[in-house]
């Protein structure tokens, strides 16, 4: 017994490993069940020298992995009772959901995780995730659920209110110009201006198409996202999905939505909008814009970092224009939210770490460091405003502010959003009839949402 319990002291003050504690108690004669109760004696799973060892995931480039490994040495530094390690996934966010899922299935899954919105509901339904409602509502939750933007929570709030997953930041959707491509085309007054008389509307925008066009540079890059697609309907006023957002595929049916639809198909053809899907691989919207090739292109903040880097770059920001007679109008907020892995052992330090990293203290620190993102929590939006880069930064904060996460129906319907992009693509490539295309969009996008629903 004396041996035993001088194993047992040594594992706790660190002096063994879990390894070398597990031989070393069957030695002993100690059973397998006797070594596992031990081990959850000590800790969940025995942590050596006190500590919860947990890990998290997400994907991302170079810059922006560099900062999530900082994050987590700052985060080690002042919770000596957790170790955190970063296990960055080497891949995009489009198959990143079936990964995590892969280690999810086989019980090596990270213990907190960014989670896309096209998995949430699977994950939800799987119960993968833990439910951090109460925990969001106790006293360890470094903020409350009511300190975030309501419109950025999406999927990851179930109708009923249940949270799965917290914004960690967001990425409004604006209009970037390059200011030298539109000077060469003989525009003297810039969007932003115009945006602050009044006059930013879809007529002054489609009129400096017109000209950029005339020069021989392509006027527009329209992004292959829907939530970019449906942006476009939302500033003419249309509807996509009825019941907020959660209900049936009705572009179809709707005047403003089609007309929106109309609209950039009928550029398209004319070669003043370029559909970002038809650009060569390594070649996207932002080396086009770098290279002086384009007047706009629709993004998030995240291109600032290269826009930055790049040399005589002249550019601003400026909302989406309207087409409705009003100045601001809703377009899309991409937002992605990391949530805790429900079977892991240190469920206690795994919110923590979430509460930390979404926190506003946690939001200052990634927003600081250049991860080209806005927050997704109330209250500190100079950190991406500081210093007007680019001079209009605030149209960032504007537009979030009227904006929307993609919608609860497409994401709550695996592998929507994709076909929907398919179904389209035939206007944009092929110059397929805008509205017998939308027609089959709503065929195929209700039938399947019906066969989601009945299945949840």
């Amino acid at each position: 017994m004396e041996k035993e319990h001088g194993l047992v002291k040594d594992f706790l003050e660190g002096k063994i490993d879990r390894r070398n504690f597990i031989g070393r108690a069957l030695a002993l004669g100690i059973t397998l069940g006797g070594v596992e109760a031990v081990l959850q004696a000590c800790g969940s799973g025995g942590n050596a020298g006190g500590k919860a060892n947990i890990s998290w995931s997400t994907w991302g480039d170079a810059a922006r992995l560099k900062l999530f490994f900082d994050y987590t040495n700052q985060f080690n530094a002042s919770h000596p009772d957790i170790a955190a390690q970063f296990k960055p996934i080497p891949t995009t966010d489009i198959d990143y959901g079936a990964k995590i899922l892969t280690q999810l299935t086989g019980g090596v899954a990270p213990d907190v995780f960014y989670v896309p919105n096209s998995s949430m509901t699977q994950y939800i339904q799987d119960q993968v995730i833990t439910d951090l409602t109460p925990l969001l509502n106790g006293s360890k939750s470094q903020e409350k659920a009511s300190d975030y933007i309501d419109k950025l929570w999406g999927v990851s709030r179930t109708p009923d209110g249940k949270i799965y997953g917290v914004p960690v930041d967001c990425n409004p959707y604006v209009i970037w110009y390059n200011k030298t491509v539109l000077q060469e085309a003989g525009i003297t007054q810039m969007p932003a201006d115009l945006y602050e008389q009044g006059k930013w509307n879809r007529e002054t925008f489609s009129s400096m198409l017109d000209k950029v066009a005339a020069k021989g540079k392509t006027g527009y890059i329209l992004t292959n996202a829907t939530l970019m697609l449906w942006s476009w309907v939302t500033t003419n006023g249309g509807v996509v999905y009825d019941n907020n957002g959660r209900g049936k595929f009705v572009a179809n049916q709707d005047p403003r939505s089609i007309e929106a639809f109309t609209w950039l198909a009928n550029n398209i053809r004319a070669k003043k909008i370029v559909y970002a899907g038809v650009l060569p691989k390594g070649q996207g919207a932002d080396f086009a814009f770098i290279s002086n090739q384009v007047a706009f292109v629709s993004a998030g903040r995240y291109y600032l970092p290269a826009f930055r880097q790049a040399s005589n770059l002249q550019y601003d920001i400026v909302p989406l224009p309207p087409n409705t007679g009003k100045r601001l109008e809703p377009a899309g907020v991409p937002v992605t939210s990391m949530s805790v892995n429900s079977k892991t052992k240190y469920p206690d330090a795994a919110f923590q770490f979430l509460t930390s990293y979404v926190s506003t203290a946690g939001q200052k620190f990634r927003i600081q460091g250049a991860s080209g993102s806005i927050p997704s929590i109330q209250g500190i939006d100079q950190i991406a405003t500081s210093g007007n880069i680019p001079e209009h930064a605030r149209y960032f904060i504007d537009t979030r502010n009227v904006g929307y996460a993609s919608f609860q129906a497409e994401d709550s319907t695996p592998g929507l959003t994709t076909d929907i992009l398919k179904e389209l693509e035939p206007v944009w490539l092929q110059g397929a009839d805008v509205q017998q295309t939308l027609n089959k969009v709503a065929n195929m996008a209700n039938q399947r949402i019906t066969e989601a629903k009945s299945g949840q």
